[in-house]
């Protein structure tokens, strides 16, 4: 069983396993695709953690939490009139993302890293159907997407 923040990453991962990948291939997996499908919980421009159960019992972590900008200080993060840390250069952390999935399935995956992130690739190449979530997200943050035109 695969459970992500959307179903067509779910569907990713349990295709991995199906395809003879482990849990980490999965999870790789699924957090790429998550960056295409629903970037709020897959995003690769931020970072995250990672608890692996490994087949003898031990316990591995992985932590790739973005970092913050070095001309960022720990009180705009704190202070409640500064927009400087939602919107800008500065709300923008160096991100850790793809090399902690990569990471870790370098340590721990079994498929080649090829064939775990394809389906991502085919997602944003190939387009998808927006969910009304996506469709409701993106018009409640045009007021700040006009600020940077692609």
């Amino acid at each position: 069983m695969v459970v992500a923040g959307s179903p067509v990453a779910s569907n990713v991962g349990r295709d991995i396993l199906r395809r003879g990948g482990n849990a980490v291939d999965a999870a790789v997996a699924v957090g790429f695709a998550l960056a295409v499908v629903h970037p709020e919980a897959g995003n690769i421009g931020g970072g995250g953690f990672m608890v692996i159960r490994l087949r003898n019992g031990e316990v591995q972590t992985l932590d790739y939490r973005e970092t913050a900008p070095s001309g960022a200080s720990r009180d705009m993060y704190l202070s409640g009139g500064s927009e400087a840390s939602v919107t800008g250069h500065l709300a923008a952390g160096v991100p850790g993302a793809v090399a902690g999935l990569t990471e870790a399935h370098r340590r721990y995956g079994r498929l080649p890293f090829s064939a775990v992130i394809e389906p991502a690739i085919r997602l944003a190449t190939d387009g998808f159907v927006i969910d009304d979530h996506r469709s409701r997200s993106i018009g409640e943050d045009s007021s700040r997407l006009v600020l940077f035109p692609a």
